[in-house]
Parts: C-alpha cells; sequence; structure tokens
C-alpha cells in the first residue's frame, strides 16, 4: 500500500517514514516546491504523481503564536490547503485523512472532549484548522478526520525536545501547571495513521470506520507533570535533568491563548477501529531515552 502525505519535514511525517518498513507500507511524502499549501492549486497534480492508495494531510501551518499576527496565512494554508489536499483525494478516488488538533476547541468543559462536543477556538491557528475539517466534510471526499494534542517525538522541535535542552543549562525551569492534555508520541500517532488507512483501503464500504476521531497518547498530564516526567527518564538514563517549577498560565503568557483542557476522549476510535495509543509516560520514556541515544552516537 502506498500513503502519500502531505510534507517532508514534520514530525508525523518522520515518524510515518520511520514506522512504514515495519508496517509493509510505502510512505511517500509530498512537499514544497512540488506541493506548497500556501498555493492550494499545486495539490492535485502532485498528489496524483505519488499514485497513492490513501492519502494523510499532515502538512499545516502550526506557529500557534505567529498565527496571531498572520491569520489570513494560517487560514490559508490550514483551511483552503486542506480542502485542496481533499478535493485531490476525492479526484484521485482514494481516502484522506485529515490531521486536526484540540485547538478547534474551548478549553473550558470540566472532562475530556469528545468528537461531538461543539467546538469554539480561543484563537488563529485553531480557526484555521477548524476552516480544514470544514473544508474536507465539504470536498465530497472519502474523509477521516483525527484530531490530535500535545504532539512531540525525536524529531524536529517539541516540547520533550526543548525540556532536554533546558536541563542541560538551567537549574530550575518554570513550567505551566494548569493546564491538563493528552501528550501525544508521533510515532504512537504514525501508528494509528497507518492502521486507520489500511482498514479504509481493505474495507472501503465500512462507514463505520469514517467521521471524526479522537487519536492521542492514554492518560492526562499538565505542561509540568511532562516535563517532570522527561527530567525522571532522562537521569535514570545519565541524561541532563533539572528541577520543576510549577507555574500558572498567567505566569507564562503568550499571544495565543491556550486551551486549559485539551484532555481528548479516544473511546471512539477504540470502539471503530480497534485502537488505543499507549499510555503517554511509557512514550515518553522511549522518546527520551531515542534522544540521549542520538546525542551520544
Amino acid at each position: 500500500m502506498r500513503i502519500a502525505v502531505t510534507g517532508r519535514t514534520g514530525q508525523v511525517v518522520q515518524s510515518l517514514l520511520a514506522r512504514a518498513g515495519a508496517a509493509g507500507i510505502t510512505v511517500i511524502p509530498v512537499g514544497r516546491p512540488e506541493l506548497d499549501l500556501a498555493q492550494p492549486g499545486s495539490a492535485q497534480q502532485a498528489l496524483g504523481a505519488a499514485s497513492p492508495d490513501c492519502i494523510v494531510n499532515a502538512a499545516a501551518y502550526t506557529a500557534v503564536d505567529r498565527a496571531e499576527t498572520e491569520p489570513e496565512l494560517a487560514l490559508r494554508i490550514n483551511g483552503a490547503g486542506a480542502g485542496a489536499v481533499a478535493a485531490a483525494a476525492a479526484a484521485l478516488s482514494v481516502p484522506l485523512i485529515q490531521l486536526s488538533t484540540d485547538y478547534v476547541f474551548d478549553g473550558m468543559a470540566p472532562r475530556p472532549w469528545r468528537e461531538d462536543d461543539p467546538t469554539a477556538p480561543l484563537g488563529a491557528y485553531g480557526r484555521s484548522k477548524l476552516a480544514g475539517e470544514d473544508a474536507v466534510l465539504a470536498s465530497g471526499a472519502d474523509w477521516t478526520i483525527l484530531r490530535t494534542a500535545w504532539v512531540y517525538s525525536p524529531y524536529g522541535g517539541n516540547f520533550v525536545k526543548t525540556m532536554l535542552r533546558l536541563a542541560e543549562t538551567r537549574d530550575e525551569v518554570g513550567v505551566v501547571s494548569d493546564q491538563l492534555g493528552s501528550p501525544t508520541s508521533a510515532l504512537d500517532l504514525a501508528d494509528a495513521i497507518i492502521a486507520v488507512a489500511k482498514a479504509l483501503v481493505a474495507r472501503p464500504g465500512d462507514a463505520s470506520l469514517h467521521g471524526v476521531f479522537h487519536a492521542a497518547g492514554t492518560g492526562e498530564a499538565s505542561w509540568a507533570d511532562l516535563a517532570e516526567a522527561v527530567f525522571a527518564a532522562s537521569a535514570a538514563l545519565g541524561g541532563p535533568s533539572t528541577t520543576v517549577r510549577r507555574i500558572a498560565t498567567i505566569d507564562y503568557p503568550t499571544p495565543a491563548r491556550r486551551p486549559s483542557n485539551s484532555r481528548l476522549d479516544c473511546s471512539l476510535l477504540a470502539q471503530r477501529h480497534g485502537l488505543r495509543l499507549p499510555l503517554w509516560q511509557e512514550s515518553a520514556q522511549i522518546c527520551v531515552a531515542t534522544l540521549l541515544a542520538q546525542s551520544r552516537s
């Protein structure tokens, strides 16, 4: 099976490439200059050249804070760009997996978010990703949307890598403790994407496999919890570690408002696809071990 994935260097693309061999599939990254979601007209030709059995739209504008000053660009890439990828999937008659985010919610619910909860993004990034969901829904494509949250991996820039870097030079790191989420390894997410793609290709008439699903690490944590887990795992392997000073969101102002509750209820994915991502603590330890091994090689 051939999966075309938008982008070249992102965490999900790199994780799909890392998992492809063991899964017995071929992953074809399709990115700039052939495919530029800021220029949506390039999508169909670029994706068609990959001759895919399934398309994964993993490319996105992800600079959450910068989106507040570049809302039009974020909307063009995450909204119109997603619509163009979906239109290409429809024209090619192949299923589409669109990646989305917890930022489509306002974070005010007292429990993990379900797929049918009302969306109400707090900022430009969330609005652009919700626009992408709407464009996919209206495209006529054979679509499945996977919303995820708090993604980290051995690739690219992410929270886990930042914490390990800071631990090398700081005696203490202030980390927000009043935002809750579902930390997600991009490698675990890649496994889930591959499983969903295989099911969509093998059972094209099964309506239960389609729709909006939440796909995030099992369990919940604050950013401070995740940081402490990273430092504990690193210390156990002789790597850098430091002390976490728990702070409130108000003590770490950012241009974009973050949802205070980003926890995702992933039971529908388990029910329909038989998939449940590993405990976030286990995957965080694996990621830290991988990063330390890379730094020592």
